[in-house]
């Protein structure tokens, strides 16, 4: 009897805490633990009996990277739950704010934490000055996350933690000088996000894997409203009825809980809303990045990579059109009758599908709440590809095969997830242990 017990301790270039163990028993996979190791922190209880204008700034603080989504999130479910319509510009602002995110949040995962798996780097400070490739991707990285930081600052106050959306509209808006200057900054990035887009299309490796494929069907792509779908077609979860689509599976090994979709495994993310919405990308994306989009529909993992980049690509042409064809103008936020009730929020975080539910007494404070997020829905997934990854060395190679080569090959893909722990980076090591 052969045994080998795989311990993966902390990952480098990801968002947060996270170890791993695989367990392997005469060359078969016998069990693979994902394990998120934050600590709890209880947002969802310490909301409760908060009025409900304070609650979006207090859910933001769930995540740094991820922010913006939480806000708009909490923001739309208490909308929901006070039969609140905001306004057309409020809704085209709140689009800007997602676009800003989006750019930035992809943009540190593809060059800081992805790309240097794809070119065969330890990480992006091993990236080499003096190479004219490399030395344009590093300065391309700044413009890139410039602009979207940018451009959530004029719309929200602030990259992270933004200040200015509230329930009901903003407090301060951004002026047309700002807004020209982001176009002008947007326009001026375009080109490299294609070239950023030719160098995940030709990622040297792969690993596909059938699994159901989860994400909002918007009209033009803009993360933050239409039904969930998943790739077969089928309606799978109505805004409404996520609480009872999306079954809780308690993780022993794990702080955090995972789910399925109607019994099975599911991924959300870029990958995801480019599989089941590719066509309601920007006409300009679908004109200039139209060879990686055909990529889509694809079960390769990593594609989830060049699925972020033309999201990005999405987003600047998108933000561009919007500023072109809008004015911005300054309108206090709407006064609001308060009621009992509740109401659900959902949107496309960087990192896929975000759920908040929020439920208020009449006056208008939280009695219930409950938060899902990306990552949690893709822990299952992520746990069988990895079964499915480290099976395929053992089918080829046995007990010889290189674990040093095993280990990097489960880091990419873990990272290819962009999965969200917290904020937080480690190093990544493994123990191989053997037994008889």
């Amino acid at each position: 009897m052969h045994q080998v017990n795989i311990s993966i301790e902390g990952l480098s270039k990801i968002e947060g805490h996270l170890d791993m163990d695989v367990y392997i028993k005469d060359n078969k996979i016998e069990g693979v633990e994902f394990k998120i190791m934050e600590n709890k922190r209880f947002f969802e209880k310490a909301i409760l009996g908060k009025p409900y204008k304070q609650v979006p700034q207090l859910l933001s603080r769930i995540c740094g990277t991820c922010s913006i989504a939480h806000l708009l999130a909490a923001i739309e479910a208490i909308e929901d739950a006070l039969n609140y319509e905001p306004s057309e510009q409020t809704t085209m602002l709140r689009k800007l704010l997602t676009y800003g995110l989006m750019i930035r949040d992809h943009a540190l995962h593809l060059y800081v934490f992805a790309l240097p798996d794809v070119i065969g780097k330890d990480s992006v400070l091993a990236f080499d000055e003096n190479d004219k490739t490399e030395h344009k991707l590093l300065h391309d990285m700044f413009d890139i996350k410039r602009a979207g930081n940018n451009l959530s600052t004029y719309v929200g106050g602030r990259a992270v933690h933004a200040p200015f959306p509230m329930v009901g509209g903003f407090v301060k808006y951004p002026t047309k000088e700002q807004l020209e200057n982001s176009k002008k900054e947007l326009k001026s990035i375009r080109e490299k996000v294609l070239f950023l887009m030719d160098i995940f299309d030709n990622c040297p490796f792969s690993l596909e894997r059938k699994t159901k494929f989860v994400g909002l069907k918007t009209k033009d792509f803009s993360f933050l409203e239409g039904p969930a779908l998943c790739s077969e077609g089928n309606f799978c979860v109505p805004e409404r009825e996520f609480r009872t689509q999306l079954k809780e599976v308690v993780i022993p090994y794990s702080t955090a809980k995972a789910y399925t979709l109607q019994g099975k495994e599911y991924m959300v993310g870029s990958l995801a809303r480019l599989n089941v919405n590719s066509e309601a990308l920007h006409d300009n994306t679908k004109k200039n990045a139209k060879k990686y989009i055909d990529r889509f529909p694809s079960i390769d993992v990593y594609h989830n990579n060049l699925a972020q980049a033309i999201e990005i690509l999405h987003s600047i042409d998108h933000a561009i059109e919007l500023i072109e064809t809008h004015t911005v103008t300054p309108e206090p936020p709407d006064s609001i009758p308060i009621k009992a009730g509740d109401g659900v929020g959902v949107v496309e975080a960087p990192r896929g599908t975000l759920y908040h539910y929020i439920q208020l007494d009449k006056e208008g404070k939280i009695t219930d709440a409950e938060v899902v997020v990306p990552t949690a829905q893709n822990q299952i997934n992520i746990e069988n590809d990895i079964r499915h990854l480290v099976q395929t060395y053992l089918d080829k190679d046995g007990e010889n095969m290189d674990k040093d080569h095993v280990r990097m090959e489960i880091e990419k893909l873990i990272r290819a997830y962009d999965p969200c722990m917290s904020c937080a980076t480690h190093f990544l090591t493994i123990n191989w242990k053997k037994s008889k």
